[in-house]
């Protein structure tokens, strides 16, 4: 299929490599200051465009897509405050989005296992929850994507958790996430249990960029023939 990538970083790069690889063409690239490439015919040609850039320019690169009639995929976190706006574009344009804050494989079975250890600690009051995760320092939102799904996966089954916080510590129903901005940390986050007696932690840890890359092209390739707002969810149920 034809790709566009919106955003032509270390990602970007990877991304590109995965993509033609699996014997697909990558029509057009953009990065910062290259913005009228969204006006022209190699972007308007592409089939879907994968978009990994910053939370300040993501919403208006998706409205750009949009209009040129090319189907986005999304991994760029820190813009959910727009959501339900992307939402309305899909279904009363019938608009092609894809979203995901991690595409990786491992994180989405980490996601899981969460949610699983939240539902059996609802029982057991004694153990408080926090939070960590760790990135490089190119990232510019903190607590990651990643780390506010796994948090509201645990609020979801956790009665006594009621909203996340950012920072070490939290009040009684708050759940604390502490962000480190360290080197080039692809990405680490940890969840963990705390009582009088002992800890429970468990950790994902991405060795490298490749699988996030894998699961973004994975991605582009569902969203051929789909219309309207898609998750790994609906990726993972159909592989």
């Amino acid at each position: 299929m034809k790709i566009a990538l919106i955003g032509y970083g270390k990602m970007g790069h990877e991304i590109e490599r995965i993509a033609r690889e699996r014997g697909h063409e990558i029509v057009c690239t953009i990065d910062i200051g290259e913005e009228e490439k969204f006006y022209s015919p190699p972007f308007a040609s592409a089939e879907v465009a994968i978009e990994f850039t910053s939370p300040q320019s993501a919403l208006q690169n998706y409205k750009r897509a949009f209009a040129a009639g090319v189907s986005v995929v999304s991994g760029t976190t820190g813009w959910l405050a727009h959501l339900d706006e992307i939402r309305e574009e899909c279904e009363k344009n019938g608009r092609t989005f894809f979203y995901a804050s991690n595409f990786s494989l491992g994180v989405n079975i980490f996601f899981a296992l969460n949610s699983y250890l939240a539902k059996l600690m609802n029982r057991y009051p004694d153990y408080d929850v926090r939070m960590e995760e760790t990135h490089h320092i190119h990232k510019l939102d903190a607590p990651s994507g990643t780390a506010i799904t796994l948090a509201e996966g645990i609020i979801e089954q956790l009665d006594r958790k009621e909203q996340w916080v950012s920072g070490e510590e939290g009040g009684s129903g708050e759940l604390p996430i502490e962000a480190f901005r360290e080197g080039e940390v692809p990405g680490i986050h940890t969840v963990i249990y705390e009582s009088a007696c002992d800890a429970i932690r468990i950790t994902h840890e991405a060795k490298n960029r490749s699988g996030l890359a894998l699961g973004a092209v994975l991605a582009a390739e569902f969203t051929r023939g789909k219309k309207g707002f898609l998750g790994m969810n609906d990726l993972l149920g159909s592989l």
